[in-house]
Order: C-alpha cells, then structure tokens, then sequence
C-alpha cells in the first residue's frame, strides 16, 4: 500500500490523503484518544468518555473500510461490531467490551441525557479512566487485526 501524502486543502492546510480510507480512519481514532486523555488529565471526564466512544467507534469503522466496505453507516459501537464479526467473528470481544463506550454516545454530551444534571458534573477520573482503558484497547485490537492481514 501506498503510504498517506500530504497535500494542501482550500484552507491552506495540509492533510492526510491515502486510497485506502481505513488510514485516515485509523489515525483520526488515535487522535481522538488522544485528546481523551488530554481531557481526563484536565478533569474534563465527559468529554473525555465521549471522544473515547468516537475512537472506538472510528477504529471498527477503519477496520471495515479495510474489509472494503464502501460505506459505513451508524455510530453505535456495538452495532459496528456486529459488521465487523462478519469479516472477524472474534469481534464479538470488541463488541462486549466496547458496549460499555456506547452509554457515552449521548449521555456525556448532551445536557438532557442524565436527568437533574449535565454530563460535567456527573462524569468522574473513574468514568474517564475505565473510557481510555476501552478505547486503548479496542484501537490495539484492530491496529493488531489489520496488521496481521
């Protein structure tokens, strides 16, 4: 596989661009996780669970662009793991451990979520330190995956 190039966008700046669109998606999913844990180290847990639903979810996602799915629809990780188990039925792993991300989706976003509060004063370091772990783990079991085809 050819390697990402840059190129630059009408903005002036440049960004990834590779035929195969799992990269793009692979790295965006380390990004967000990244930034989760920037979040979590500034006490900012909801949004830290949330970005570690989103890296998930991006890296099942690059994992199904790998298997050539031309387009990949919904956000719910566990609905994602079930595409996948089509290519890997040992996603079924990923879907039970990533299940506990898909609470997040919503819930540590939107201010209507958790009923008497908003997601910044209900989410904790435990909630984001269990996100980052599942997020870590899921975007090594694909990385792992996808290396190995």
């Amino acid at each position: 596989m050819k390697p990402p190039t840059t190129e630059k966008g009408s903005t002036g700046k440049r960004h990834m661009t590779a035929k195969d669109p799992s990269t793009s998606w692979i790295a965006q999913a380390a990004s967000d996780l990244e930034s989760a844990q920037a979040n979590a180290d500034q006490n900012r847990h909801a949004l830290a669970c949330f970005l570690c639903h989103e890296s998930a979810a991006k890296a099942v996602k690059g994992f199904l662009y790998k298997q050539g799915a031309e387009m990949v629809w919904g956000d719910h990780l566990s609905d994602l793991c079930e595409d996948a188990m089509a290519f890997d039925p040992s996603f079924d792993f990923v879907k039970s451990v990533g299940a506990l991300l898909d609470k997040h989706h919503l819930a540590a976003r939107n201010p209507d979520a958790i009923a008497g509060a908003i997601p910044a004063e209900v989410y904790d370091s435990t909630d984001s330190a269990h996100a980052i772990e599942i997020a870590t783990e899921v975007l090594a079991t694909v990385r792992q995956k996808l290396s190995g085809e």
